[in-house]
């Protein structure tokens, strides 16, 4: 099953609205009710003609819907809805792929929950958005538009990740990994390593605070860091870092707060479990946030590619 989304405009707000009104019919009542449950065509053709809409189809029907509403430098995502039966097939990720293109010159996208639908919430922060504030019952969470959120199921696939980065490495790069014990920050840097053709078994490096890894295919050498036991920047900058920073790709394990001093160009990558384990899978979400002109480049397509990784997120 494949989802086409497409853009849309006012001729089309009675589609919108009748999947508008479908989804939010089918939640839990509210008090307040959900303001979605008083738009006419008329008010959600308006807001169209402002900013216009993306509807998703499968199979050449319509199941799933959201109306782009640009205020400032952040991109609303508005009357967001997949009809009952569609839900679960990755309508609504495909729906915020599609936003992310088309809030094209945003700084970020945001959408406002109803804090008594947990799931709700939890949904739009598996998809890389956090929230930044509450006024009872609504929480608005917010998604910076550099951020891409990548769906790993398991630990092959993270190495996976890893490895297919590693191809858009060079030397001089800073990665900084973030995520709490387990998450996966040296299993997605065994795969760093294996992509890069390094010599020696990537283990976590607690006990000796930063190991290097010399190159086996004439490449960059991966110091790997893990800034965990460090006290503050003085005792990183003990570690004398800025010797190999030029000549190897650096990888800073709990480097969130410390790292980010070491160079102006920085990938940002945090790792956040998923929801609980099933079917053999222990999921994942990688956000990767680059910073600094090195990474413009940055192809995200071809992590998409990986002969591990799902297609979309």
């Amino acid at each position: 099953m494949s989802v086409v989304v497409e853009r849309v405009g006012p001729e089309r707000a009675a589609e919108v609205l009748a999947i508008v009104r479908a989804a939010f019919e089918a939640r839990p009542p509210l008090d307040p009710p959900a303001a979605a449950l008083t738009e006419t065509e008329d008010t959600i053709g308006m807001r169209l003609a402002s900013g216009g809409g993306l509807l998703a189809s499968v199979d050449g029907r319509a199941v799933g819907t959201l109306v782009l509403d640009r205020v400032g430098a952040t991109t609303y995502l508005r009357r967001f809805g997949v009809l009952p039966d569609a839900q679960g097939h990755g309508v609504a990720a495909a729906l915020i792929e599609a936003a992310v293109e088309a809030a094209d010159g945003s700084h970020d996208l945001t959408v406002v929950a109803r804090e008594e639908l947990p799931a709700t919430v939890r949904f739009w922060e598996r998809q890389g958005f956090r929230e930044i504030g509450r006024a009872s019952p609504n929480v608005e969470l917010r998604r910076p538009l550099r951020t891409h959120v990548v769906q790993v199921p398991d630990a092959d696939a993270m190495r996976a990740l890893g490895r297919t980065l590693a191809g858009q490495l060079a030397p001089g790069d800073l990665l900084v990994l973030s995520g709490e014990l387990g998450a996966g920050k040296t299993t997605f840097t065994q795969g760093l390593g294996a992509g890069l053709g390094v010599r020696g078994d990537i283990t976590s490096p607690t006990f000796v605070i930063a190991r290097v890894h010399p190159s086996l295919v004439d490449g960059p050498a991966l110091v790997h860091v893990d800034a965990y036991r460090l006290g503050g920047l003085d005792e990183l900058d003990d570690l004398d870092l800025d010797a190999s920073l030029d000549e190897a790709v650096t990888v800073v394990e709990w480097g969130e707060g410390l790292a980010e001093g070491l160079s102006e160009s920085r990938l940002e990558v945090a790792i956040v479990r998923g929801d609980a384990p099933h079917d053999g899978l222990d999921p994942r979400r990688v956000e990767l946030t680059p910073v600094g002109p090195r990474w413009h480049a940055l192809s995200f397509r071809e992590l998409r590619q990986s002969p591990v990784m799902p297609s979309s997120p």
